[in-house]
């Protein structure tokens, strides 16, 4: 079994009368994808810079690697990369000075950080802009340029915060193949995004945060299966009695009809063959239908139902 990378038990933060994270506690074992998903204002952030004791804390305890997490633990801290949202690069710099300053924070060796440096240019593709300098390069090779900065060094903990915000769906591909990779070499990775598809995408495990609480945590698969939604089913249908829609609502597993703008909407909990049993009762009443559609429940599905509130890309 996978030794645990972090340990956090029952973290509170206060700012003042606020709570910033009340008795928050989770678990991130070794060789995941971490996704920490929640609301603006839900503790996500607190919760890493505490993490990176970068915030000091009321209560709790916060292990990393099986030992405690403090301001000097610096034997730690070498093992950790960080991504943050904020681009935070050098201007005055070049893309190989960027990332030689930032490896050279932990590696002392030149021959062995030229070779990190190296190593970091190749795995996001930047070797044709290596003298470049940042104000030159688009949205996307800045974000590229931030995680090898983030990463040269080998850390075996990565955190990366909304990584691909306001990046071209080829860069953000490319950002998504390359964590992936990077956890594939090894490293236990942290990831936030306001990007479900993408967290359902490469996440092994999801955190749901809101009110600075842990609320639910699982695979994406166990996630839906917490809420009621099982299935959403849509079809066109030119003409529906109000007693079809009372017969379609006693259906097995519905709970939910609406039928405006000729649009037949059903919503199933639980069931295997909900949409069968709709055609069937469509085509025993002689109705005739156009195109339908079959939808499983997403993660945003998911978010909503649990916290109530709309993830939104912020940035």
């Amino acid at each position: 079994m996978n030794k645990p990378v972090i340990k956090i038990e029952n973290l509170v933060k206060r700012y003042k009368d606020l709570i910033a994270l009340d008795h928050f506690s989770i678990e991130i074992k070794e060789g995941e994808i971490f996704g920490l998903l929640g609301p603006n204002g839900s503790g996500k952030t607190t919760a890493i810079n505490c993490m990176l004791s970068l915030l000091s804390f009321d209560k709790g305890i916060i292990e990393i690697f099986g030992k405690k997490m403090s301001p000097d633990s610096y034997d730690l801290k070498r093992q950790i990369g960080i991504v943050m949202q904020n681009v935070a690069v050098f201007d005055t710099l070049t893309v190989y000075e960027n990332i030689d300053y930032f490896c050279g924070l932990y590696v002392k060796d030149k021959t062995l950080r030229k070779e990190y440096v190296e190593e970091a240019i190749s795995f996001v593709e930047l070797q044709q802009f290596r003298k470049f300098y940042p104000k030159k390069l688009s949205g996307g090779l800045l974000r590229r340029l931030n995680i090898a900065c983030g990463i040269a060094h080998k850390p075996k903990l990565i955190i990366l915060d909304e990584p691909t915000v306001a990046v071209d769906p080829q860069s953000r591909n490319k950002i998504l193949e390359g964590i992936v990779e990077l956890n594939k070499k090894g490293a236990t990775i942290i990831y936030t995004s306001h990007y479900m598809e993408e967290v359902e995408q490469i996440c092994t495990r999801i955190a749901i945060m809101d009110s600075g609480k842990n609320i639910a945590v699982g695979t994406s698969d166990e996630l839906k299966r917490l809420i009621k939604k099982s299935e959403k089913i849509m079809v066109e249908i030119s003409s529906l009695s109000e007693e079809d829609i009372r017969n379609i609502r006693e259906l097995p597993h519905v709970y939910d009809v609406d039928y405006t703008n000729y649009q037949l909407n059903i919503q199933c909990s639980g069931g295997r063959h909900n949409l069968v049993h709709i055609l069937e009762y469509l085509q025993q009443h002689t109705i005739s239908f156009g195109r339908v559609y079959s939808e499983l429940p997403t993660l945003n599905d998911v978010f909503l139902e649990i916290t109530g509130k709309e993830l939104r890309d912020h940035a």
